[in-house]
């Protein structure tokens, strides 16, 4: 269809050219002096001098008979017009009315008055080029060749044509002479395909219509609106139709703005079999909405089909059929009732019926369109009519009708829309005059930055300014022209109202429009709209339903991309917006919330003091501490008891005391991790721990020490543990302890740490020990010495002691070692907080095993059984060493040891005491 419409505008073009060369012009006698006209086009028109003059081109007629070209005698050129079409008169009279506006303002294109020339096309292709070529070419009936022409050409610019086929052909010869062209036509039909390519080789082409792809953006923009993802598409079989189909699938896939159920090509024959299946396609799709890019010819078929029963149905139109009165019928409402469609711009022109309402008929020109208005208006002719005209009852015009009282659409000025192109086409010229004669000389945009001026002005110069028009019509609408001599695009929402009383109205709901600084934008008064539905609600035409927040969208196999299913999205990730077609992944520090539409701060996890565990360690923690302090206390007392002195009371103290601080430590695991509290608590564990066992350690050396010091050549043994070797030894071992800490702290200390490998939902706070071998040497140090001191307490579980100090310090060391051994593999095996309980668990068990085994009985004889604790129950003689008679009575730091041999009697005498060193007294 493209090609052949391409192919019969260029054979008009070039039939017409080589008309006009053979006919324009004949030799006189010198046929070098002068060039006379044969004959000129007959045409009918309006004109109005001028300092400069606009063309204008317009279907005054839309019928007209072509002679008979015999070509057997001269052909004649005479073509009749006929059927006034007051639609088109009233487009013509938009354009003078404009151009006397203009000239009636003071402040546009002062001291210069704008004439016109308008042409009637008389809806023949032929007419309306002739009228083209008339206006670009001039009218004279002889020039001279040997003598320059200067000046300008006969008109500027032009404004049209009424049909966009006409403009074509016209674009294609006057564009060559770049004469502007601004083109209004009420009909785009078929323009899409020519603009494209006419605009690249005529770039002094203009419209002021919007273009079609603007009007495809549009629409797609009312889809997204409403939410409309899932509609169908109905295009007419031509240029206009299968274009804009092309764009409109492009368009949609780029915007995002949904998918097309299906895509049909009315036929131009309207065959029922394929209307059939159209429709029934169309009934059957689960889309609620239907668009339409075709004129009403197409349409009506069609809706003889839509008739059968389809109904529910929401319908787009195009701007080719929204006003279409042929579809606006009672029969036809109850289908389409509510329909959206686009419309060209509406405007408001001031004062224009004041002018229309002056056209009079002319009595000395019967050839004027304002007689022939006049005629078609009031039924009437002009004398001297037409022969039979009076005997068949009609009335002469006198020139005394009143048109205010006419009946005739030509003074409903309602519904302005081509109208308002012309009259913005119009002032697109005069201000692109203006923008010119505004040039500071020197400063011109032509070569030499000169400027042009109205008596050297051509056309092309015009295009100049023409391109960077940008003005304001009193209506409100922003005027200026793009790249490709568009201008800024606005349409009109426009919505079918079926009213109660029956009647047919369609009414003003919204527009779409495209401003240079906003860019598109649509605005949609929803309260005005009429929808065809029970509910009275917008569709919902969908292939799937929206996916919620916390889903993504997976497409279905085979589908279109707006067919999906919703998928939730897993642990950790979430989508925060409707339709998502993605999860994304929270950052470190947080989780997906139970719904997946939000990051939430991950749960933090410790061992706290206010949950049941932390409190129970804590209460169990000072409850060891305020002990450990009574037990010193009570020792501190009794201090000058035989008990008390007997147990070596100064490391007795000591060791209360380091337990004291082992009950205290256990706190610095408890709470939130934080630098100084990871750095101390391995620390004052290691240090507090090693000093305790060192007094125990201590102790125990020491009960050995004596029991040796009672065997022959044994009493030299005592004087490496007298108090001052006791208080060296227990701070040496304890210097080392500091020592191996100072040096963990210092090559790799420990620091907090965010875990989150055992929760992903959880953030454990903990403290990683930084070197492991630090560690394992603090607790190994300590395992040591414990180990040791169980060892030794063992040795010395069956020498006598006045009060069982060797066996407490065995049991005492059992536990302690039991409990340190059993918590290697439970503290490896504790995830997070509870490894922190674990440990806390172990000090607070070993500790109060060393509290209650070494400290315990004591206790008890000091509170309940005060008469254990004298002197005499003090003493205690009983007792073998080695097969060997011992007696060993001890009163209070006084210890009396007996040996019966075989053949001799040894008796020993030694004194010991915490305070003093031992020595022997006696010996026989």
């Amino acid at each position: 269809m493209g090609a052949f419409l391409d192919i019969y505008l260029l054979l008009c073009v070039d039939l017409v050219l080589a008309f006009c060369l053979s006919s324009l012009c004949s030799a006189s006698s010198n046929l070098f002096s002068s060039c006379k006209l044969r004959r000129k086009f007959l045409l009918n028109g309006m004109h109005k001098r001028g300092d400069v003059v606009l063309g204008g081109l317009f279907e005054v007629h839309y019928t007209s008979v072509l002679p008979d070209w015999t070509f057997t005698s001269e052909p004649q050129h005479d073509t009749l017009c006929s059927s006034f079409d007051t639609l088109g008169f009233r487009h013509a009279m938009i354009m003078a009315f404009a151009i006397d506006e203009i000239n009636k303002n003071s402040n546009l294109l002062h001291n210069v008055t704008l004439g016109y020339s308008l042409y009637d096309n008389c809806a023949t292709l032929i007419i309306g080029f002739s009228g083209a070529l008339s206006l670009a070419s001039g009218r004279e009936e002889q020039f001279l060749l040997h003598e320059n022409c200067s000046g300008s050409p006969p008109v500027l610019g032009i404004v049209g044509d009424s049909y966009s086929t006409f403009t074509i052909a016209t674009s294609n010869v006057l564009g060559l002479f770049k004469l502007p062209i601004v083109s209004f036509p009420s009909s785009i039909f078929g323009m899409l395909f020519f603009f494209f390519k006419a605009r690249l080789q005529f770039p002094s082409f203009f419209r002021t219509i919007p273009s079609d792809s603007f009007q495809v953006r549009a629409m797609i923009q009312i889809l997204k609106y409403f939410g409309w993802t899932w509609a169908g598409l109905l295009v007419s079989d031509d240029d206009y139709g299968l274009h804009v189909a092309q764009s409109f699938q492009s368009d949609l896939a780029q915007s995002g703005g949904g998918c097309l159920a299906y895509l049909e090509v009315l036929p131009w024959n309207s065959e029922p079999s394929e209307l059939k299946r159209i429709v029934n396609l169309i009934k059957t799709s689960t889309a609620r909405v239907v668009m339409v890019f075709a004129h009403d010819m197409h349409l009506i078929p069609l809706m003889e089909e839509v008739r059968q029963n389809v109904t529910g149905l929401q319908w787009i139109a195009s701007e080719a059929w929204t006003a279409a009165a042929a579809l606006q019928t009672p029969r036809l409402m109850p289908y389409l009732g509510g329909t959206l469609g686009i419309a060209i711009r509406r405007g408001e022109i001031p004062g224009l019926r004041e002018f229309f309402l002056q056209i009079h008929p002319d009595q000395h020109d019967d050839d004027t369109y304002g007689n022939l208005f006049w005629e078609h208006t009031f039924h009437c002719r002009h004398a001297p009519p037409p022969s039979g005209w009076i005997e068949a009852g009609g009335a002469l015009c006198t020139g005394q009708e009143d048109l205010q009282k006419a009946e005739t659409d030509f003074l409903d000025l309602s519904n302005l829309r081509p109208e308002y192109n012309i009259y913005k086409a119009v002032y697109a010229l005069a201000y692109a005059l203006e923008n010119m004669l505004q040039c500071e000389p020197g400063r011109g945009p032509f070569s030499g930055n000169s400027c042009a001026t109205l008596k050297t002005l051509q056309p092309w110069q015009l295009v100049h300014y023409l391109q960077k028009v940008n003005f304001t019509t009193s209506f409100g609408d922003e005027v200026s022209f793009d790249e490709n001599g568009d201008v800024l695009p606005i349409y009109d929402i426009m919505n079918w109202q079926w009213l109660p009383d029956g009647g047919i109205k369609v009414q003003y709901v919204g527009e779409v429009k495209k401003s240079a600084l906003k860019g598109e934008e649509l605005t949609l008064h929803e309260d005005k709209i009429y929808w065809n539905f029970e509910s009275k609600e917008p569709p919902r035409s969908v292939c799937s339903e929206s996916c919620p927040p916390g889903t993504r969208r997976a497409r279905k196999k085979g589908e279109p991309e707006c067919c999906f299913d919703c998928i939730p999205c897993s642990e950790g990730k979430i989508s925060n917006k409707s339709d998502s077609t993605e999860c994304i992944s929270c950052p470190e520090d947080f989780w997906s919330s139970p719904q997946r539409d939000l990051c939430v701060p991950k749960k933090t996890e410790f061992l706290s003091y206010h949950e049941p565990l932390g409190i129970c360690l804590t209460a169990t923690s000072l409850l060891g501490a305020c002990i450990s302090a009574g037990v010193l206390v009570i020792f501190i007392h009794h201090r000058s008891t035989p008990m008390v002195r007997a147990n070596n009371s100064e490391l007795s103290f000591l060791l209360l005391v380091s337990l004291k601080l082992c009950f205290l430590c256990s706190l610095l695991f408890i709470g939130r991790p934080r630098l100084w509290t990871c750095q101390l608590r391995h620390a004052a564990f290691g240090i507090s721990f090693v000093l305790c066992v060192s007094c125990i350690l201590v102790k125990t050396m020491v009960v050995l020490a004596v029991f040796k010091a009672s065997k022959p050549g044994g009493g030299a043994s005592l004087k490496w543990f007298g108090a001052v070797q006791q208080r060296g030894t227990v701070l040496v071992l304890t210097s080392v302890q500091a020592a191996i800490c100072t040096a963990w702290l210092v090559s790799a200390s420990p620091v907090p740490h965010k875990n989150t490998q055992y929760h992903n939902d959880k953030i454990v706070y903990e403290c990683v020990v930084g070197s492991t071998i630090g560690f394992a040497v603090l607790l190994g140090y300590i395992g040591l010495l414990a180990l040791l001191s169980f060892l030794l307490a063992f040795l010395a579980r069956n020498l006598p002691d006045n009060f069982n100090e060797a066996k407490l310090i065995t049991f005492s060391m059992l536990i302690f070692c039991a409990v340190w051994v059993a918590f290697v593999p439970a503290y490896v095996n504790s995830p997070g907080k509870y490894a922190d309980a674990v440990e806390v668990f172990a000090i607070l068990a070993s500790s109060f095993g060393l509290l209650v085994a070494l400290f315990g009985p004591k206790c008890y004889v000091i509170l309940l059984r005060p008469e254990r604790n004298t002197k005499k129950k003090a003493i205690n003689c009983s007792g073998t060493i080695n097969h060997k008679k011992v007696v060993t009575c001890g009163v209070g730091c006084l210890t009396l040891s007996l040996t019966k041999a075989p053949h001799s009697l040894r008796v020993i005498l030694v004194l010991h005491s915490c305070n003093r060193p031992a020595f022997e007294m006696s010996s026989l």
